[in-house]
């Protein structure tokens, strides 16, 4: 028989304004722990020098993920000019260096062919998976790899300070699976000077900010507490970029059974992913097909 796993049955999301120095997966740990939930997950990682929103959701939350993983987010993050590094970050050992500094209106022109649908090789020490094998682990050992580019959406990528002339400010807001590092890689490349990211901090993610994210001295603080419970958003908001019908009081347990059931929608296309409610409530998210929805997620609370 299974082991039945202990905590609360606690759904929701807590937005947590992540410090330098710690894994995604060590503040998650930390987030149940204080809120003693049964399951928790985040919606898009965060290295571990990397600060602001990890959006952790607990309960039938860890459902509404993949819909905050394929939002847009945004970063703001500092330059280092100058010099490359094997990490393309601070952390990491100097590997090329250059005396070349760009002046800000040729840096300007260059993040242009960063923005829209670009392809992307990720970091050497990055989490992708080579014959089965996280990158970053050969990496450590001193293997090189040949990382296959990925597609990458680039909504936005603007010069916000240039505090002196090794270092740049810039703020980008992406889709799903962008490497900032690979960013201040490639610029670096493009402008013939070197670069890496000295700091980085994550603004937003989807309909999540940083300036709404509790710290974890607070997380510590409140621990055990129903103080820490009402910080916890609604599960709902991770379903805000999905069209929402509505459920028939009589479609809920069908729904909730897996099965097809009416609902009153407006202008929803047949085919269209969307997410039923009930009295405001979550209960499923489904295909629409003309009046009624076929559910794929269901939520049970």
């Amino acid at each position: 028989m299974a082991r039945r796993r202990k905590g609360r049955d606690i759904s929701g999301w807590l937005v947590v304004d992540k410090p330098a120095g710690l894994t995604s997966t060590a503040v998650v740990n930390k987030v149940r722990w204080a809120l003693d939930a049964k399951k928790a997950g985040h919606a898009g990682t965060l290295d571990p020098e990397a600060t602001g929103v990890l959006a952790v959701a607990l309960g039938e939350a860890t459902k509404t993920v993949p819909y905050i993983t394929d939002a847009l987010k945004a970063y703001t993050f500092v330059v280092r000019l100058g010099q490359a590094t094997n990490t393309d970050d601070a952390e990491g050992e100097v590997i090329a260096t250059s005396d070349a500094r760009p002046d800000d209106e040729t840096i300007k022109a260059a993040l242009g062919a960063f923005i829209g649908d670009i392809m992307q090789v990720p970091p050497q020490f990055s989490a992708v998976k080579v014959d089965g094998e996280r990158a970053y682990k050969k990496a450590r050992e001193g293997e090189e790899m040949a990382l296959a580019a990925r597609p990458l959406w680039v909504e936005e990528l603007l010069l916000l300070d240039r505090p002196d002339a090794d270092h740049v400010v810039l703020e980008m807001t992406c889709g799903k699976g962008g490497y900032v590092r690979s960013i201040a890689r490639d610029l670096g490349e493009a402008l013939g000077c070197k670069a890496h990211v000295k700091s980085l901090r994550r603004i937003w993610s989807g309909p999540f900010q940083a300036t709404d994210g509790v710290t974890l001295d607070q997380v510590d603080a409140l621990a055990k507490t129903p103080a820490l419970d009402a910080f916890l958003q609604p599960l709902e908001i991770g379903l805000e970029d999905l069209p929402e019908v509505r459920c028939l009081a009589e479609s809920v347990a069908k729904l909730r059974n897996g099965n097809s059931a009416s609902v009153i929608a407006s202008g929803v296309e047949f085919g269209e992913e969307v997410w039923a409610s009930f009295e405001g409530k979550a209960i499923a998210v489904g295909t629409y097909r003309g009046g009624e929805i076929q559910p794929t997620r269901v939520f049970i609370m």
